[in-house]
């Protein structure tokens, strides 16, 4: 069962099937979710799919803000690409 607060934060996808979006459903709860949509993520993906994804894609795919917050619980990441300091000075 798919909580109503994490169908609102994917209001262009008109069927929310976790299992299919698994990646795009954790990087961006990883990113924007609350207390309760993050409890709703480690109890339906479970600690290591959503620490695989962290170490494949956290890096590039979460703010530097969220990588500061998540770093200590997940593990560190792969980093973020090469050129993206250079391109995005900001992120």
């Amino acid at each position: 069962m798919v909580l109503d607060s994490v169908r609102l934060r994917f209001p262009h996808v008109e069927s929310l099937q976790p299992r299919r979006h698994q990646g795009f459903v954790i990087g961006r709860l990883l990113e924007e979710g609350d207390r309760n949509e993050l409890r709703w993520l480690f109890a339906t993906f479970g600690r290591e799919a959503i620490v695989d994804w962290w170490q494949e894609f956290g890096g590039r795919q979460l703010s530097a803000r969220s990588r500061a917050f998540w770093s200590p619980v997940l593990g560190p990441t792969r980093g973020a690409a090469p050129l993206a300091a250079q391109l995005w000075p900001l992120a």
